[in-house]
């Protein structure tokens, strides 16, 4: 589950907290106190935070997912991670 259904799943329980059961309520507050636990977030500046969102939404794929991109790729662009390449000289299987 992502931090976005876990606040959409809070959400819709305190919407409707009068016919949510004891158990499933139990469910939801372990599942989000479990991911407030597991997150290790870095304090960015706000500019960096909306851009990090726009771009993410623009790619269609999770925040988590494009600072895990950009960041493999400004280490490799770097030199502090090697770069995974293919190399031209090798036989394949496809066809060219």
């Amino acid at each position: 589950m992502t931090r976005q259904s876990i606040a959409e799943e809070l959400e819709s329980a305190a919407d409707r907290i009068a016919d949510i059961s004891r158990a499933d309520l139990q469910i939801i507050l372990r599942r989000a106190a479990l991911m407030l636990r597991n997150v290790s977030g870095v304090p960015l500046e706000p500019a960096t935070e909306d851009a990090l969102n726009s771009i993410a939404a623009e790619m269609k794929i999770g925040r988590s997912d494009l600072i895990r991109i950009v960041l493999r790729e400004w280490l490799e662009t770097n030199a502090y991670m090697p770069v995974l390449s293919v190399d031209e000289d090798s036989e394949t299987d496809g066809s060219a």
